[in-house]
């Protein structure tokens, strides 16, 4: 199979933010696999697990969306602010109806972000809260002079703002976060915009709460009528074997149909891209009005034996193809793609990270992410793969699925998928000038996996049999396989 890549066509930049992750409070997410306080234990720096913040940190998170999701929508911000001992113990009613005493609020999330290096994103209540509510949030976040809530910030033991840039007005509020009609939700959207004021010189990115799947109608009318209010609007797109939320399948041991089910219903998501931000771009002609994927990734049915509102789900090799589709689109439309968010970081749905007390893992999505993030901040270039269809049952995919960047000092990093489960693939990369190439590759049967008894089943490899030189470059992609390969050209 051949792939052409031409460095003189691009459609942008890909945004570092497309590798974004979220944690929300939501089953082992926070509490255990984030934080786990003064647990003598757990090795950690300010109650934060330095085992899990050491391993995210090597993948150069961009941006962490917080406190939700749906909990976004029923979270009070002051119940997790001040002294530990004195804050407001709440139930989570979205997620498992367990207690939690707000030991993990806002300053401990900043201090994340601070040890991960990256933005904080957060996601403000809408559906439950008021617009005095957000505003304050705003104002102790990131008002340096003299205010009330700049006061209450320093009395809470931070000084300087934190400066967090990217807000989020809402939550799924056509769903859990209110059952909202887009009309009522765009009015509330321009409202609470309104409020969220720009402190000092740190312009704040607003973020409306955006469509469901294809839910063309919610882009429409929220981009229409409240677009020129905020900077992008979200959508969610969860990938699952089965059109059935009570029996979506398993994360392992599935049948041969699933895989393909999955990676037929994963494609679909630059279908979603394409068509909302071509409703985005018509809403708001002389402005740039960008479309934040804040919500993506696979969700199968828990794990047996574990809390069914905990959404604690295994990875596979399959999720890793997931994974490197999803971003090979968003790389392919970073035009319009300006953040993306994996659901979730740590124990959660398509996580990165699990954990069992002292113990992780690393997942084959984290690999995935590491493969790919060079491709932050480069130069998104055209590519074409030459594909043959694939056919199991009633599902259909390409053999191949690519995309590919190029850096500042000129080097391609090429990132390809071979969604083949039986036929390992011969490649032909033609690019003009290419002289030299290495890669790695991460492959295995379709349901391989890392588990605490046996982490490293599924680790990156480096891609054996590369020859490069006269503007081709040759390799064998595995089934199952994806590869990053670095190519260099005279």
């Amino acid at each position: 199979m051949r792939i052409i890549i031409n460095p003189n066509r691009s459609v942008g930049t890909i945004s570092p933010n497309i590798y974004g992750h979220f944690a929300e409070h939501l089953g082992r997410c926070i509490y255990g696999g984030l934080w786990v306080g003064d647990d003598p234990e757990i090795p950690n720096e300010n109650g934060l697990r330095s085992d899990v913040v050491g391993a995210l940190k090597r993948l150069h998170i961009p941006v962490l969306r917080w406190p939700g999701g749906c909990f976004a929508d029923t979270y009070h911000w002051r119940d997790g602010v001040g002294p530990a001992e004195s804050r407001k113990t709440i139930v989570n009613t979205n997620w498992g109806g367990v207690t939690e005493d707000n030991r993990f609020g806002t300053h401990e999330f900043m201090e994340l972000c601070r040890q991960l290096g990256c933005e904080a994103y957060f996601s403000g209540n809408v559906g439950s809260g008021t617009v005095q509510e957000l505003s304050d949030w705003v104002e102790y976040c990131n008002m340096p002079g003299v205010s009330p809530m700049a006061d209450l910030r320093r009395q809470n033991g931070r000084e300087e703002p934190f400066n967090v840039k990217y807000w989020g007005i809402g939550n799924e509020a056509w769903g859990c976060g209110g059952n909202m009609r887009p009309e009522h939700y765009a009015d509330l959207c321009r409202q609470y915009s309104t409020y969220m004021r720009q402190y000092s010189r740190h312009k704040i990115f607003k973020i409306a709460s955006g469509a469901n799947v294809d839910d063309y109608e919610w882009t429409k009318v929220v981009a229409e009528r409240a677009g020129f209010a905020v900077d992008a609007l979200s959508l969610h797109y969860y990938t699952l074997p089965r059109d059935d939320w009570s029996h979506k399948g398993a994360a392992t041991g599935f049948p041969r149909e699933e895989y393909y089910s999955v990676l037929q219903k994963t494609l679909r998501m630059d279908e979603l891209v394409a068509e909302h931000g071509r409703i985005l771009k018509k809403a708001a002609p002389n402005r740039r009005l960008g479309l934040v994927v804040d919500e993506w990734g696979a969700w199968y049915d828990v794990e047996p034996g574990t809390n069914p509102g905990f959404l604690y789900q295994q990875n596979t090799i399959r999720d890793a193809l997931v994974a490197a589709i999803n971003l090979n689109i968003f790389n392919n439309r970073c035009d319009t793609v300006v953040m993306a968010n994996i659901a979730q970081t740590v124990n959660v749905l398509q996580a990165m990270v699990l954990t069992e007390g002292p113990k992780m893992l690393l997942t084959p999505t984290y690999h995935v992410f590491d493969m790919y993030k060079a491709h932050q901040g480069a130069r998104q270039v055209e590519t074409y793969a030459e594909t043959k269809l694939l056919n199991c049952g009633d599902w259909q995919v390409p053999d191949l699925h690519v995309s590919a960047s190029e850096a500042a000092d000129g080097k391609i990093l090429l990132t390809a998928v071979n969604l083949s489960d039986t036929d390992d693939t011969p490649v032909e990369v033609l690019l003009a000038g290419a002289a030299r190439a290495s890669g790695t590759v991460l492959s295995g049967a379709p349901g391989a996996h890392n588990t605490f008894d046996a982490p490293e089943t599924v680790k990156p490899a480096p891609l054996s049999g590369i020859e490069a030189g006269d503007g081709t470059v040759r390799f064998t992609l595995p089934a199952c396989g994806v590869a990053a390969v670095e190519i260099e050209r005279e």
